[in-house]
């Protein structure tokens, strides 16, 4: 098979689809591979470590698109729409359901349009999604105890505290793979963590883990309400898979925090959680409203190229392995990859996702 891989050309998107250890696999295979050039430069690959890794590298995006099979990280933009075309199989994140614009191009290219964010293993888990979860969780509480700084607009809280002063409030909404590691960053930096959650079961598994290092409570309106008025930083990491984020923290909350505390939902990329947030990014990370820090950068491990893209193509590439050998026939013999599958034929195919935009 021919496979593409495309410079990212999301706002500060350093990640790239593929490392040259990924290339050297398929190209064992008899497969060719041909990359942008600097594709993976922000992730600290140069062109001739892919060159040696037997990929030939091209100049224009339209090279990279021509192909059977496009492995990129992030959705396509606008500029890239026209690029696709029928006979490719796109494989990469998509989020659709916070973006119709995008599904709608995806629907005119008549491309397969396979998202790592919904291949998923028959226990649920979702193997193409834990790597990046895992990181954005981590980078939320050091980007928000960044951004809790007085120079950065801040409150000025130190969410560990010292000795005589009490140390800040961090507030995880969701206790899945973001939320457990955002409550581990935050609990080694010496804040005082709560962790909500619909799922009891979870919350039995996070006090086995945690202990009495955090307060676990149950995710209704009320109990929302009591924490997120006194939290200095709120971690949004609710994820329902491929639908839309429910909102679960409105503008009047928004309105009782703390002055000048911060916001970072990490569930943006599928609309976020908390009403007052929008997506912004790494160039324009931040903004305040009803006074308090909003950060909404859809695609944080963007920030840390060479341990997120590593750490992706680790997950990624049997998937990619499978499709450039078999083609569309490996989504026979996998049912997690099939499930990845959600535009096909010019239609939508994931059921979330055809839920939301076509009510059925």
């Amino acid at each position: 098979m021919k496979i593409g891989v495309p410079k990212e050309i999301k706002d500060l998107e350093f990640r790239v689809g593929l490392t040259p250890a990924g290339v050297e696999a398929l190209t064992a295979r008899s497969h060719q591979v041909f990359i942008e050039t600097n594709a993976g430069l922000g992730s600290g690959f140069s062109d001739e470590e892919y060159i040696e890794a037997g990929a030939k590298i091209v100049a224009t995006p339209q090279e990279v698109y021509a192909q059977e099979m496009v492995i990129k990280v992030k959705e396509p933009l606008p500029s890239e729409y026209p690029l696709l075309h029928p006979h490719l199989i796109l494989f990469a994140y998509l989020h659709l359901a916070a973006d119709r614009q995008l599904t709608e191009a995806l629907i005119k290219s008549g491309a397969t349009c396979i998202a790592y964010e919904t291949v998923q293993l028959d226990n649920g888990q979702l193997p193409l999604l834990v790597p990046m979860s895992i990181i954005a969780g981590r980078l939320s509480v050091q980007f928000g105890a960044h951004y809790l700084t007085k120079q950065q607009g801040g409150s000025g809280v130190l969410l560990g505290g010292i000795p005589g002063v009490r140390s800040g409030h961090v507030v995880v909404l969701g206790g899945g793979v973001v939320g457990t590691e955002a409550a581990r960053m935050a609990i080694g930096l010496g804040a005082r963590v709560t962790i909500l959650d619909i799922n009891l079961t979870r919350l039995s598994e996070l006090e086995s883990l945690f202990g009495s290092r955090v307060q676990l409570l149950y995710s209704n309106a009320s109990n929302i309400s009591e924490v997120v008025i006194s939290a200095d930083l709120v971690i949004g990491a609710v994820l329902i898979t491929g639908k839309r984020a429910p909102t679960l923290v409105n503008r009047e909350l928004v309105r009782q925090m703390r002055s000048h505390s911060v916001i970072v939902d990490v569930a943006v990329d599928q609309g976020g959680c908390i009403e007052t947030v929008c997506p912004t990014s790494h160039t324009q990370p931040i903004y305040e409203e009803e006074g308090v820090l909003h950060y909404g950068v859809p695609n944080m491990p963007g920030a840390v190229p060479w341990t997120a893209t590593q750490a992706l193509v680790n997950a990624t590439l049997p998937y990619a392995l499978a499709l450039a050998d078999l083609g569309l026939d490996a989504l026979k013999y996998d049912h997690a990859l099939a499930k990845g599958v959600n535009i096909q034929n010019g239609k939508i195919v994931y059921p979330a996702v055809a839920e939301l935009f076509l009510g059925c």
